[in-house]
């Protein structure tokens, strides 16, 4: 007897972000989505790449596919909700508001998606916007790209931990 296996289309990539934000914890994916609607709107034209690795979920948000045209990312993991700045060392920061110490990347740690619309937060991301080697595009839809998914990950949810 012969048997037929049924190809089940590849899940979108909206499907398979939701189910990598399933794996946070709740307080954390709520978070997580709010400031994901909030970064979409700020940056309409920017490509989402996506990166469930090792440490943290994270949504880059690109002028290109390419992960060093990144301007700035949502990094998420058990504790909460960073906001990254790729090349955030080099950005004003008169506030002092920035954290890290490495020779590239600083970040923000935040609360809610209303953190987003501090004036110091929002000047971060014009400057990081307008520094940007490859600009974002006037015009264009945005859309998402999974990146790279890692086999194995520290755990999301404060329960698994």
């Amino acid at each position: 007897m012969k048997s037929t296996a049924i190809s089940l289309p590849p899940e979108s990539p909206e499907k398979q972000l939701a189910g990598f934000i399933a794996k946070l914890e709740p307080s954390v994916a709520k978070l997580f989505r709010a400031l994901r609607t909030a970064m979409r709107k700020r940056l309409p034209t920017a490509l989402e790449l996506v990166y469930d690795n090792y440490n943290f979920l994270v949504i880059g948000y690109c002028s290109t596919d390419r992960a060093s045209d990144c301007i700035v990312s949502l990094a998420a993991n058990a504790k909460g909700v960073n906001l990254n700045f790729y090349y955030g060392a080099a950005l004003p920061d008169p506030h002092g508001i920035l954290q890290g110490s490495g020779s590239q990347n600083r970040f923000l740690r935040l609360g809610s998606a209303e953190a987003l619309e501090r004036p110091e937060v929002e000047a971060l991301i014009a400057a990081a916007v307008a520094d940007a080697e490859t600009p974002l595009p006037a015009e264009r839809k945005s859309h998402l790209i999974i990146k790279s998914i890692s086999a194995k990950q520290r755990p999301r949810s404060l329960s698994t931990t």
